[in-house]
């Protein structure tokens, strides 16, 4: 499954004011409502996550989603990415980049696969965290094959 089919263009928020960690939560909820992606029950399965297990990655990067249990509210495979320049606390740690995942599949291990990369070049990420491009941010998300 391509980026594009998963991370949409409309999906991609850039340069967004920090916010609480509840409220960075409820936006990239409604990003993947805006999506059709999700119902907004959804989201509620985001919160109860976090509460299982942070869903801080590092690098200034979360990846929220929802519990096992929610994801009969799912859909549609998709992504999300909402940048916070200037950061969000995030239960002690900083995020700046938010990468909500709708998936009751394993549609965005790609994905997943490509971030987890990214993370590990200290240059990657921080495009990552700074860019003001769109087409920037679907093309460093996109899987090594696509690439």
């Amino acid at each position: 499954m391509s980026t594009n089919s998963i991370l949409a263009p409309g999906s991609v928020r850039l340069g967004l004011a920090s916010v609480s960690k509840d409220d960075a939560i409820r936006a990239c909820g409604q990003v993947l409502v805006e999506a059709g992606a999700a119902t907004p029950e959804y989201v509620d399965g985001m919160f109860a996550r976090e509460l299982q297990v942070s869903t801080y990655i590092g690098e200034g990067v979360a990846i929220p989603h929802g519990t096992n249990e929610s994801r009969g509210y799912i859909k549609a495979p998709a992504l999300g990415f909402l940048q916070f320049p200037e950061g969000i606390d995030w239960d002690g740690n900083e995020v700046k980049v938010c990468i909500p995942i709708a998936s009751a599949a394993d549609d965005h291990l790609g994905i997943l696969a490509s971030l987890a990369e990214i993370l590990m070049e200290p240059e990657a990420a921080e495009q990552l965290r700074t860019t003001g491009s769109v087409d920037e941010v679907l093309t460093l998300l996109s899987p090594a094959e696509e690439n």
